[in-house]
């Protein structure tokens, strides 16, 4: 992100070396922030006008235009044979990984499975007033479709993220799009008994979920987070089938008054690489801080593989801010409503003020990796400032909650004269009759 050049430490390094990768630091003013906001926020209207176009594509040519995508995009041949995953090759994966991995996967599945339990709403019924008894009815949607990022990696365990609170719904269809998924990957799906995976991914895949083709089933929802043409194409087809929420590149907010700078530089870099487009930073009112932690950015970035998306995203989207005041730090952090936000030295006083964000991690040694994977939390989550709307994806996503009414004469007696004194209010002539009708 690009916030200026006004930096606070003394640009004593050569500029191509400080480009290349060291972690700027800013003054935290208005314009600093306005800056950040308006960029952030800004429509991306190159990947819109690329997503619609093949999003319309596979809409009105289905499978052929699906796998011309594919080819043209992943360097996948496919036809309608190999574009699922059998049950064989699934069911092998469990002894294609190593133990150690098998357990791991199997360990966070529980602790996620345990989450989602706790989020399942209720159906209910209260009697509101003698003979008017209204309820909620909760029932799962049919089938979702689940997006797993497969750039560098598949990221298998957001299969684990989406699958599992669909499941614990009772959703009964769970289709897999992943474009080069892993063994690991399979193996997630044996321990969770999804079956159905195809090999496809970027904004084709999220228009095959969406209008459906000959070989991939129309869902009636769409959830996992993606790159950012995933992210636009979500948005061109919300108008016709659900989705979750935008959930494009990662963005972490650490708001730090001190702490170990390590452990802020590992953080940062946990997140940067994720995507190029990744936005990570940290805001503090300690310049002795921001300096600390920037020298450690540079030095455990340089122990990383050039190839790290992470060696671009700092230089594109990130930055250190050094706030004039605690307050003024916590107001930013609020405006940004970041999808991850780190407070290493939480404070009870200070968690209240802080309102905005996807998931919280409290303290020094709430990593946030533990959070993208075994906490039990779910690591999809809202970006780009939806997080002052929702937050992250849950059981709820996946259940209707319908309301039920049933009135009874003694009800309707009660109720007529007030729904016939409203609607003749409003010039509905016909809804007053409708009840008076029934006396």
């Amino acid at each position: 992100m690009d916030f200026g050049r006004s930096t606070i430490q003394s640009a004593t390094r050569d500029e191509s070396d400080e480009s290349k990768s060291q972690m700027r630091i800013l003054k935290l003013t208005d314009s600093v922030a306005d800056r950040f906001l308006a960029r952030r926020s800004s429509h991306d209207a190159a990947a819109e006008r690329t997503a619609a176009r093949i999003v319309a594509d596979v809409r009105k040519h289905g499978d052929a235009a699906l796998f011309r995508w594919a080819l043209r995009l992943d360097a996948l041949k496919l036809t309608r044979r190999t574009l699922w995953i059998s049950r064989t090759e699934i069911r092998a994966a469990k002894s294609n990984i190593p133990r150690d991995l098998l357990r791991a996967i199997e360990h966070a599945a529980r602790n996620i499975r345990r989450v989602a339990e706790e989020q399942r709403p209720r159906s209910w019924t209260v009697t509101v007033e003698p003979g008017v008894r209204v309820g909620q009815r909760v029932t799962p949607l049919g089938t979702i479709g689940c997006y797993i990022p497969g750039g560098r990696f598949s990221l298998f365990s957001t299969l684990l993220m989406t699958a599992i609170p669909a499941q614990v719904a009772g959703v009964k269809r769970i289709v897999v799009a992943c474009p080069k998924p892993s063994a690991a990957l399979f193996a997630a799906a044996g321990i969770l008994g999804v079956t159905e995976i195809a090999r496809m991914g970027g904004a084709q895949a999220i228009g095959a979920f969406a209008y459906g083709t000959a070989s991939i089933p129309r869902v009636d929802k769409i959830c996992g987070p993606g790159n950012r043409y995933v992210t636009a194409a979500k948005r061109i087809v919300s108008n016709d089938c659900a989705i979750d929420m935008p959930a494009g590149p990662t963005e972490v907010l650490i708001l730090a008054t001190g702490g170990e700078a390590r452990y802020i530089a590992a953080d940062i870099l946990a997140q940067a690489e994720h995507d190029p487009d990744a936005i990570a930073l940290l805001v503090t009112p300690s310049a002795k801080l921001a300096a600390a932690v920037s020298a450690e950015v540079e030095s455990q970035l340089r122990r990383l593989p050039e190839s790290n998306p992470a060696w671009k995203s700092l230089q594109r989207a990130s930055a250190i801010l050094v706030a004039p005041s605690l307050d003024e730090a916590i107001r930013f952090a609020n405006r940004v409503a970041p999808e991850h936000l780190s407070i290493p030295q939480a404070s009870k006083t200070l968690i209240e003020k802080l309102s905005e964000s996807g998931s919280v991690f409290l303290g020094p040694w709430s990593a946030q990796p533990i959070g993208d994977y075994a906490s039990g939390t779910n690591h999809v989550l809202p970006t780009s400032g939806w997080a002052r709307a929702r937050g992250g994806l849950s059981v709820a996503d996946f259940v209707k909650c319908c309301s039920t009414q049933e009135i009874s004469p003694a009800g309707l007696k009660r109720l007529a004269p007030v729904v016939a004194a409203m609607a003749r209010a409003e010039g509905l002539e016909a809804h007053a009759r409708a009840v008076e009708v029934r006396k």
